[in-house]
């Protein structure tokens, strides 16, 4: 049964003894950052964290860590918590095919129960704000699926853009966003802003499961996140239209914010406690004007801690990053057997494939690195052989330690484009990429001794399957 809203997602975790319920009474600051940055020390299998007693709040509900482990990720697709990682993605490539499942029109969807327009909006008294990281520069909503159109084509449904960006609280009315050059929203603002417009945008806080990951996924330009949503929660995706800009947001939503980024206008912004485990500078970003807010009676608050991985985020981007990226390098190398773009936001990529011929996997790794999502974060990507799980790092290691020669299995690319978070690059935006084929050489490339390599019994498969059955059943 797919879930319409966070509040159906929140049953079901629940339900499943994954939702821990804090009723004690806490800081805004430090504890709920603290709480959910602990999640990811403590372990695997971690529950989402409900806070609804928090000092100096009168009346906030606040959710964190809802997508912060495998089990978690699991109930939101509908499979049991106990689904393993691989399969999860195996899962969600599977669902994936299915693309485009168009999407569900409502009515009367529940944001629409309390407006605030205009000069009255002071988000600061709507929606309970704490910094996630102590040298965070202000409030940051960091887990709003935020919707804009492109302005040359406002009316083409797969060029709508979902997409979760940080967004700073600046002010009673203004915010500030980071649309990173890669992403469809920094194309639709540049369109605008030649036109001498403002970009219209909605921003949803507190969304279903799936509408999240899909606003967390490396989609091509033209691909809706609506339609694909329908795909991976295997039924259409409900759908309403925003009261004053008229785009398209989830009928589920807590919160919605419209209003526009306002063209050419920018201010400085951060820093923030980023994914990749290190501070972002102050930068000049574009400027957000809220006009309008609608949202639900007693609204829940969701957001997410990221700092130092793994951490919820971690969750919420490595499926969605796989997948786009096997379907893409599939599309082009058929040998492709499976992508691990867990570690870092796909940073650094690890990439099962057979080889056609001598240097074949050289050619998918750099490959990797041109696609969508690749050319703002693939930096590194690991390949190994088609008998090598890249989602099992100990067989990773070893085909590291014993496939790889320096001297001609290091493809090094310069002055590449990466995202300006990556703390490496020099000067931002600007790093070289590595190439590392840990695979076994083939014709005409006949390097090294790898002819008597030791295989698994064949009676291993069953025995794994049949001890791990046990185990369970314990």
């Amino acid at each position: 049964m797919p879930f319409d809203d966070l509040r159906s997602f929140l049953a079901a975790l629940d339900a499943a003894g994954q939702l821990l319920h804090i009723t004690e009474e806490v800081k805004a600051e430090p504890d709920i950052a603290a709480a959910a940055n602990a999640m990811g020390r403590v372990g695997e299998g971690t529950p989402a964290l409900y806070f609804d007693n928090v000092e100096g709040f009168t009346d906030a509900r606040i959710v964190m860590n809802t997508l912060g482990s495998w089990p978690n990720h699991a109930i939101a697709m509908g499979l049991p918590p106990s689904t393993s990682t691989r399969e999860q993605v195996d899962e969600f490539i599977r669902r994936w095919e299915r693309f485009p499942v168009p999407p569900i029109r409502r009515d009367d969807p529940p944001w629409r129960e309390n407006t605030v327009d205009g000069a009255d909006i002071n988000v600061f008294d709507l929606l309970p704000l704490f910094r996630l990281n102590d040298g965070d520069g202000g409030f940051y909503l960091d887990k709003a699926a935020v919707v804009s159109r492109d302005p040359d084509d406002p009316d083409h449904f797969g060029k709508q853009n979902v997409g979760i960006y940080r967004i700073e609280v600046k002010g009673p009315r203004k915010l500030a966003i980071q649309p990173v050059p890669m992403h469809d929203i920094a194309l639709h603002l540049r369109r605008a802003e030649e036109r001498g417009e403002d970009l219209p945008i909605a921003i949803t806080i507190g969304n279903d499961p799936i509408i999240t990951l899909m606003a967390s996924a490396a989609l091509r330009y033209d691909e809706s996140e609506y339609e694909m949503a329908g795909a991976v929660r295997e039924s259409p995706y409900p759908i309403a239209a925003a009261l004053l800009t008229g785009l398209d947001v989830p009928w589920g939503s807590e919160v919605v914010l419209e209003g526009v980024i306002e063209g050419r206008k920018r201010e400085i912004e951060g820093p923030f406690g980023e994914f990749t485990g290190h501070y972002s500078g102050g930068r000049n970003l574009p400027v957000v004007r809220v006009d309008k807010v609608s949202f639900r009676t007693a609204p829940i608050f969701e957001s997410l801690y990221l700092g130092m991985p793994w951490t919820e985020l971690d969750y919420l981007i490595g499926p969605a990053t796989c997948v786009p990226l096997y379907q893409q390098l599939k599309a082009d190398f058929p040998e492709v057997r499976a992508v691990n773009a867990m570690h870092t936001h796909g940073l650094l990529l690890i990439i099962s494939t057979s080889k056609r011929y001598g240097g074949f996997a050289k050619a998918v790794g750099v490959r990797a690195m041109t696609t969508p999502h690749g050319l703002g974060y693939v930096k590194i990507a690991i390949m190994v052989d088609e008998d090598v799980d890249p989602f099992n790092l100990p067989q990773v290691m070893w085909a590291l330690s014993t496939k790889v020669n320096p001297a001609g299995d290091l493809v090094q690319l310069p002055s590449m484009p990466v995202m300006g978070l990556d703390p490496g690059a020099s000067p931002a935006g600007i790093t070289d990429k590595l190439v590392i084929d840990a695979t076994t050489p083939v014709a005409p490339d006949t390097r090294g001794h790898y002819s008597q390599q030791v295989r698994d019994l064949p009676e291993t498969a069953a025995w794994t399957a049949k001890i791990t059955a046990m185990l369970s059943a314990q």
